[in-house]
């Protein structure tokens, strides 16, 4: 399985910018897509995940409201819109696929995705 994530840059803040995420090598509409960010020094954080079939989607509490997280498995990709872009936004963003077919409530532990892009990194300034 590949993950390729893609869309990040320097953006102002208040800004927005959209992330995607390009999988192959599994059947990608059977499992869950996660998003998580890690910025320097801290550790990596849930931000965003969607299930299977859309039907359930989660947000953390610091992005509800700013950021989407959207798919399309007919195209096997996911991604981020995020909007409002604060300072405490960047980090590195990673993409992941759950580890789980079929999961029909959204995870957002870090253990629970199988697979994981190599990340983009968002940047905004004040």
């Amino acid at each position: 399985v590949q993950l390729q994530a893609s869309g990040g840059g320097l953006v102002q803040a208040g800004g927005s910018l959209r992330l995607s995420c390009a999988a192959s090598g599994r059947t990608v509409s059977m499992y869950g897509m996660g998003w998580f960010r890690q910025a320097p020094g801290k550790e990596r954080e849930f931000v965003a995940g969607i299930n299977w079939e859309s039907s359930n989607i989660d947000y953390a509490d610091s992005v509800k409201g700013r950021f989407t997280t959207t798919r399309d498995n007919a195209k096997n990709t996911v991604s981020l819109q995020m909007n409002s872009l604060k300072p405490e936004d960047t980090a590195v963003y990673y993409c992941a696929q759950d580890r789980r077919a079929w999961r029909t409530d959204v995870t957002f532990l870090s253990g629970d995705y199988a697979y994981w892009g190599q990340g983009t990194l968002v940047t905004v300034s004040s």
